[in-house]
């Protein structure tokens, strides 16, 4: 247990990135599992999610890149 939680501090992003795209997933599986898609046309989906999934993670770290950007202007500048 220590091991995942060692690795999760480690690596937020890509920790995030799994359980998000786990549970989309399943939301996916879930929610198309009476629509009839043959096998290649379930990869594509699963593959375009998870793709989706490490999309979404990304765009929210820029949000942490900024904040991280402004406190070490502040902390050049003297302010704070």
């Amino acid at each position: 247990m220590t091991a995942i939680k060692q690795f999760i501090s480690q690596h937020p992003r890509l920790a995030a990135w799994f359980v998000l795209a786990v549970g989309m997933v399943a939301i996916l599986i879930w929610s198309a599992r009476d629509v009839g898609l043959l096998a290649g046309q379930w990869a594509a989906l699963i593959i375009a999610t998870i793709g989706l999934a490490g999309l979404c993670v990304w765009i929210i770290g820029w949000e942490d890149n900024e904040e991280e950007d402004q406190e070490v202007g502040k902390e050049k500048t003297g302010e704070g």
